[in-house]
């Protein structure tokens, strides 16, 4: 047996200002607003980082 909560409203995205891990063999990112640095290093392998845009899901605040 199932429940159908009916048709999902898609989410809307929006371009989103991050920082992205320079490291080729890493996939580090993070939201620009969630840096508290000015330039972060790659939580991930502690590479540097370096800015661009990506196309997200929006986040409620």
């Amino acid at each position: 047996m199932s429940f159908s909560r009916g048709p999902k409203q898609p989410v809307p995205e929006v371009e989103t200002n991050v920082w992205s891990c320079t490291n080729e063999d890493c996939a580090g990112w993070m939201r620009e607003s969630f840096s508290f640095n000015e330039e972060p290093e790659c939580p991930l392998c502690h590479a540097s980082m370096e800015k661009e845009v990506r196309v997200l899901p929006e986040l409620e605040h």
